[in-house]
């Protein structure tokens, strides 16, 4: 990465910026009215100082426009509380030297035409909240707001190193999830694409909620993939996130192992692309697995939101065709102890193995292997008074029937897994499982 050369601003020279934008791949603007109370709030706390640094802000210059990497949301903030200051204290600002020169009326980042929903309903309900909490100002808070309110802004002309800067940052911070440093990474990754593809690549994680994205990573697909590669998986953190790293297809470098995935990945997109397309109106997702060697960029962001789909259907499947997914499916959400959190934990291991089997097989021969996946996880609840985070973890280790999938090439394969029956019920609040056990003749 070249040198960075960082510089400081005010926040009268970042809303007078009128080369800032924000590109299009950004994601929504999610500060809620708890961030921006924070921030109304450590502005009139540090108001008698001489200066109070705010954030950092990271610019990608390109074509005289500079496109906020890092530091969105804080610039957006910012700009909503300026402007709510200017409609609050017209007559103030005009009599004074320093600030009747800021052209409020054309503040770059407000005159953006934001498009997602997210980000208007936000802008709104924070505005208003803003024009409630800036009475408590006064022209010393004003002047301090304006003058005195810093950020360090660093400029890069390489969108590539934008996105490492912002990655290598944010990984020592506190306040992003471990998928916003996927996401960072796979957009640096997207580098050779139109920034409309990006955009349209982009679209459907951003509209997935914050916290479903973490649950889809922490308690599915991270746990998949360690346990069928015989690895613990017991909490996803900003550690463990080059589990989701793998290989670009746009390097030169063509190993062989690769060379499966490079046929895979261009035959869909030529195939997609081709004319008869539109006369046919059909389209071939990649076919993703599981435990694939990921695809850096596009087709991780694809793969996301393709096992979010199928996690979000798994409990769906036609019960009236398969009796014995109907059965359990009424015993894990009626049991009396479901709702504890080592039974969560349970469930968890059960909804993994079931998911990873669907995704090699499909439903080929469910109706027998689900017997198995239930009687597999559920044995741990049934051994112990007490599940911890743990106990799962070990369970799918010592007897890991997530590598027998790993390495089974038919359904038959997974028959023929030995699960060992129990010797009795341990637990509490599950006789109605202990009593399928005993149908399904699992207890000694």
């Amino acid at each position: 990465m070249k040198k960075l050369q960082p510089h400081i601003i005010t926040v009268k020279d970042l809303i007078t910026n009128n080369s800032l934008d924000i590109p299009e791949y950004q994601r929504p603007y999610k500060w809620t009215l708890k961030n921006v109370n924070q921030l109304i709030d450590d502005i009139i706390t540090h108001k008698k100082k001489s200066s109070y640094r705010l954030g950092t802000l990271v610019i990608h210059k390109e074509n005289n426009i500079s496109n906020i990497v890092d530091g969105q949301q804080r610039t957006i903030s910012l700009s909503l509380i300026a402007y709510a200051i200017y409609e609050k204290f017209k007559n103030e600002i005009q009599n004074d030297k320093q600030l009747k020169s800021i052209d409020f009326e054309k503040l770059k980042i407000l005159s953006i035409k934001f498009q997602n929903d997210i980000t208007l309903f936000n802008i709104q309900n924070n505005y208003r909240e803003i024009s409630r909490r800036i009475r408590q100002f006064d022209i010393y808070s004003i002047r301090f707001f304006f003058e005195k309110c810093e950020l360090v802004q660093i400029e890069l002309d390489d969108i590539s190193e934008a996105f490492q800067f912002f990655d290598s940052q944010n990984s020592r911070g506190k306040d992003l999830e471990p998928h916003d440093l996927l996401k960072a990474f796979h957009l640096r990754e997207m580098q050779n694409i139109s920034t409309t593809e990006k955009l349209n690549v982009v679209k459907a994680w951003e509209e997935m909620d914050s916290r479903k994205l973490a649950d889809l990573f922490e308690n599915y697909l991270f746990r998949i993939r360690n346990w069928s590669k015989g690895y613990s998986a017991r909490y996803f953190t900003k550690e463990e996130v080059d589990v989701f790293k793998g290989i670009s297809l746009e390097n030169k470098t063509d190993f062989p192992y690769n060379r499966l995935y490079r046929i895979g990945h261009f035959f869909t997109e030529e195939y997609n692309k081709n004319y008869q397309r539109n006369i046919d109106l059909s389209k071939a997702d990649f076919p993703f697995q599981l435990d694939q060697v990921i695809i850096n960029g596009k087709r991780f962001f694809e793969m996301i939101i393709y096992y979010n789909n199928i996690i979000s259907n798994t409990d769906k499947l036609d019960t009236e065709k398969f009796q014995n997914f109907k059965t359990i499916n009424e015993i894990l959400t009626t049991y009396e102890g479901r709702y504890r959190t080592g039974d969560g934990y349970v469930r968890t291991l059960f909804d993994c193995a079931l998911i990873y089997y669907i995704d090699k097989f499909g439903i080929n021969d469910i109706e027998l292997v689900i017997n198995k996946i239930f009687v597999w996880a559920y044995s741990v609840r049934m051994k112990l008074q007490a599940v911890q985070i743990a106990s799962i973890d070990n369970h799918a280790l010592e007897d890991n029937l997530f590598k027998a999938i790993r390495e089974s090439l038919e359904p038959k394969n997974i028959m023929n897994y030995s699960v060992k029956p129990i010797e009795k019920n341990d637990s509490t609040k599950t006789e109605i499982i202990f009593k399928h056990f005993e149908k399904l003749k699992y207890v000694n």
